[in-house]
């Protein structure tokens, strides 16, 4: 049977809570939290942003996955940086700083109670807890040269992956449409932003629109390319994996490979 009181933040966050079934090819088995933190500690940043699969990090500590996993980020980082993505503004034209609730991922919906400030992006907002700010970007122009995203390259912003099943990172998002890929373009929606304080705007975000054609990035050769190039650090702590780069560094290496072949992401 499988022990579920370990997890009632993520059954707050989700809704729902669903046992998720391994198959053979799928184990990730107990992992000692001193191993784990002991991985973390060899970045020396102050500034993290993080995407976390908390299916995988429940089976490795056998407790809750999100306490766990905030509790251990901010004793090692000063600010962590969480996605906080709300798509459905494309459909809804609404973005309640404070109510909307990010759609991509429980860590992420666990995650905003705990944030201290979020961005302005009615898309792609980032949460964030911890004093990292982004006062002088464009919030609206999500992969502009003077967006939130361009200020996590010019940092040169960690970023790490707990218990994901593959690469990700927005990042790419911002190299890709940086390099003005043939198969996507930018697109704007209007809708309405609602403040903490009860103000509104009207805005205009600027986002990725993908054209008619479904693309996927081809996320195991960027992640082994990556790595072969010194990149990207892939850790597997008894079958959870734990990847770390740094922005910048992702984009240096990713730019030469885009002005040769525009479609070096997605083949």
């Amino acid at each position: 049977m499988t022990e579920l009181g370990h997890l009632p933040r993520t059954l707050w966050c989700t809704g729902k809570y669903y046992v998720k079934k391994k198959t053979e090819t799928e184990t990730v088995g107990s992992v000692d939290p001193a191993l784990f933190e002991q991985v973390l500690s060899q970045y020396d940043e102050d500034v993290v942003f993080v995407h976390a699969g908390l299916s995988d990090v429940s089976d490795a500590f056998e407790t809750d996955p999100y306490e766990f996993l905030f509790d251990t980020l901010t004793s090692q980082f000063e600010s962590v940086l969480v996605p906080g993505f709300t798509p459905s503004f494309r459909d809804t034209g609404v973005y309640d700083k404070r109510e909307s609730v990010p759609q991509i991922g429980a860590f992420s919906r666990c995650f905003l109670k705990d944030a201290q400030y979020r961005t302005d992006d009615a898309i792609h907002s980032i949460l964030v807890h911890g004093s990292y700010r982004f006062d002088d970007c464009d919030h609206h122009k999500t992969f502009g040269a003077d967006g939130c995203f361009a200020k996590l390259d010019a940092d040169n912003v960690l970023v790490v992956n707990v218990g994901t099943p593959w690469l990700i990172s927005t990042q790419l998002h911002y190299i890709e449409m940086a390099s003005n890929p043939p198969y996507a373009e930018l697109a704007d929606t209007t809708g309405e932003i609602r403040y903490a304080d009860g103000e509104r705007e009207q805005i205009t975000q600027t986002s990725f629109d993908k054209n008619e054609y479904v693309y996927y990035w081809n996320r195991e050769k960027i992640r082994e390319d990556a790595k072969a190039a010194g990149v990207l650090e892939h850790h597997s702590l008894n079958g959870l994996t734990v990847m770390a780069f740094r922005t910048n560094d992702l984009a240096q290496f990713l730019e030469p490979k885009l002005e040769a072949d525009p479609y070096y992401l997605v083949q």
